[in-house]
């Protein structure tokens, strides 16, 4: 018995020792587009490595921001490229990170909407001239990249100033998304790669917008300063064939494979 205690009392004190000094799992910022994609990722991840993340979603712009203030981010996945430019221009990122793919556009419109969705948006002119349609839902283009799409391809189809008063603006394009499954609009544009998530794909009917209508979704992703092992472990997975090929499967169009190290230029 005494033995028994004297072991449970090593490894209590042992344990707790190592509990104290494993690293905790670091700290990833992803755009919102990435939601259904990247979590796959980070699970299969897992799977190979043993090693956890702590993922984070929402706009690359205030990301941006976030790191730039100091915020503990480990990894940054935009889904605008400038936003990883400016990271390192200003010396919050070794160096200019690596393309990851490019976005797609979809105007998506809820089970029980009077709008049908078509690629030039036809139908949602004549809709906001008819009145079928009373909310509308884009993610904020002050900050989102998926939001200044929309804006563009709306702007290039002459639709932006009317259909401005109607405007539901997402803080991301995920909560774009979510306001235009809702019911709560008519519909809405946001990310192909959340709208063949079937949560989103079984509540309506989308097409994708021409990519001509809007500057391309350039998404890339840098590692800070402040990146540990895990990081770059992660980092590294996302370039091999595993994880190209989950974020092609979740709609992303990718670059060509390039060596597991960044690109030097734009």
């Amino acid at each position: 018995m005494v033995k028994a205690l004297c072991g449970a009392v090593l490894l209590a004190l042992f344990g707790g020792a190592r509990a104290q000094t494993m690293p905790a799992p670091p700290n990833i910022a992803a755009a919102s587009d990435l939601k259904f994609a990247l979590d796959e990722a980070a699970e299969a991840f897992k799977q190979q490595s043993g090693q956890s993340l702590r993922l984070s979603y929402g706009s690359s712009g205030n990301f941006y921001a976030q790191i730039v203030q100091g915020a503990p981010f480990q990894l940054f996945l935009s889904a605008d490229e400038d936003f990883v430019f400016k990271l390192a221009e200003q010396g919050f990122s070794p160096d200019r990170g690596l393309l990851y793919g490019t976005g797609r556009l979809v105007l998506f419109a809820p089970k029980g909407s009077k709008l049908k969705p078509d690629a030039e948006l036809a139908d949602l002119r004549l809709a906001l001239s008819d009145g079928r349609v009373r909310k509308f839902a884009i993610a904020n283009p002050a900050h989102a990249p998926y939001g200044r799409a929309a804006k563009q391809a709306l702007q290039s189809a002459g639709l932006w100033a009317a259909i401005g008063p109607k405007l539901v603006l997402g803080e991301n394009v995920s909560q774009a998304a979510q306001f235009a499954v809702s019911g709560s609009t008519e519909g809405g544009l946001f990310a192909y790669s959340l709208a063949l998530a079937p949560q989103f794909s079984q509540a309506g009917s989308f097409v994708l917008i021409p990519e001509a209508m809007h500057s391309p979704l350039r998404q890339r992703m840098v590692l800070t300063k402040k990146a540990g092992p895990v990081a770059r472990e992660f980092y590294a997975y996302l370039q091999a064939p595993a994880g190209r090929a989950i974020l092609q499967r979740h709609g992303f169009e990718l670059p060509p494979p390039s060596p597991i190290s960044s690109e030097s230029s734009r």
